[in-house]
């Protein structure tokens, strides 16, 4: 079954190709031309039939590149041989591969050639045989000016095709890149503000290892929490990026609150001051506040453990809301931890997005005051709410 597929493919193939159905032209005017020599179709001496038979069915072979010299050559080998097989193939290839202000040219050339072997076998031509010619050339042209118009439109339409085709792919590739940079955010915000604190939990017990057992409990008990956390947190970007193409975003009961992310903090050994001015938030306003601020906080966890923060949200009511985590110089060695130093990049284009602002760097001179990051939010209300829903959370 396979084998007699791939035969008719290639039998397919076989015949499509233009060089083969050149070749089969040509052994058809020169069959013809054989046919004219031995009915002696034209009045003049057979070697001149043959020859002029030959000349106009070898001139088909290049007719796509040269219709002209096929159309005349052709034509002219009709008043000679009486072959109306070079004519017809010249005059239709002229009509469909020449410049269309050539083919008026062509189709008279092929007239005159049809209308001298009358007047050459009659000695005369009347008004119906020149009629009757004319219509014999209209009809040649009009379907080669069809099938020239037809293949012009068949490439057309699949150059746009594949254009549509092309750009389906790039559609699909960033929609892909997009993806993975909402998954690789994910995990940044879920994992990096986590595992800061697991590890200032660490750090700390690592102290107090051989001090107050109730204390190691304690931290044993803080890491334990925290991890727990960070697992279920886990769990729900996974069963959101896992949800099927079109199906609602799971539920997770997640809600942005600064109170509750200042407090892990502070139970970590940072210490952190809340200073919320802005009151409620819109949601979408909300998330990303929150996302501002744990990232500034997971930043202080790494580079200045134990150092003093403060957090400052102000504004709201309907207009812009600023935030700020400022941080002071590190007290302790910086916290040993990888990072991808793409969550500042990640942040600032998550508020670029919804078209606020955002800043970093050292604060006071040579940065002796410590870091400061700083943001301005729009106040994003219901209307784009579940618009940037899917970016930020």
């Amino acid at each position: 079954m396979v084998i007699g597929t791939e035969r008719r493919r290639r039998l397919r193939a076989l015949v499509a190709d233009p060089r083969v159905l050149d070749a089969a032209l040509v052994l058809g005017c020169l069959a013809l031309t054989a046919l004219a020599v031995k009915g002696s179709w034209s009045p003049l001496p057979r070697p001149a039939i043959a020859a002029a038979g030959v000349a106009g069915s070898v001139a088909q072979w290049p007719r796509r590149r040269w219709p002209q010299v096929a159309a005349l050559v052709g034509a002219g080998s009709f008043v000679v041989s009486g072959n109306p097989g070079p004519l017809l193939a010249g005059l239709y290839s002229g009509a469909a591969y020449a410049p269309r202000r050539q083919v008026w040219l062509l189709a008279l050339a092929a007239w005159a050639g049809l209308a001298g072997l009358t007047w050459l076998d009659a000695g005369r031509l009347t008004l119906g045989n020149a009629a009757g010619w004319a219509l014999v050339v209209g009809l040649v042209v009009a379907v080669g000016v069809h099938m020239a118009t037809r293949d012009l439109l068949t490439a057309s339409l699949r150059e746009r095709a594949e254009r549509s085709e092309a750009e389906r792919l790039l559609r699909e590739e960033q929609a892909r890149t997009a993806e993975r940079t909402r998954i690789a955010r994910e995990m940044h915000d879920v994992l990096a503000h986590k595992v800061s604190l697991i590890a200032l939990h660490a750090g700390a017990l690592e102290l107090h290892a051989t001090g107050d057992p109730a204390r190691v409990r304690q931290g044993a008990a803080l890491i334990r929490v925290t991890a727990r956390e960070a697992l279920k947190e886990l769990r729900e970007v996974l069963g959101v990026l896992q949800a099927a193409p079109g199906e609602p975003e799971r539920q997770s009961g997640w809600f942005p609150d600064l109170a509750s992310l200042v407090e892990a903090s502070t139970r970590a050994g940072q210490r952190v001051e809340l200073r919320d001015d802005a009151g409620p938030l819109p949601p979408a306003t909300a998330r990303v506040v929150y996302r501002i601020v744990q990232e500034g906080l997971t930043n202080a966890h790494r580079h200045a453990p134990g150092a003093p923060a403060t957090v400052s949200v102000r504004g709201g009511n309907g207009g812009e809301v600023t935030v700020t985590v400022h941080n002071a110089p590190a007290a302790g060695v910086p916290i040993d931890l990888p990072g991808s130093g793409s969550g500042l990049v990640g942040l600032a284009e998550r508020i670029r997005l919804v078209g606020g602002s955002l800043g970093s760097g050292p604060s006071g001179p040579d940065g002796r005051d410590g870091w400061r990051l700083h943001a301005v939010v729009p106040w994003l209300d219901h209307r784009v709410d579940e618009a940037v829903n899917g970016s930020l959370q």
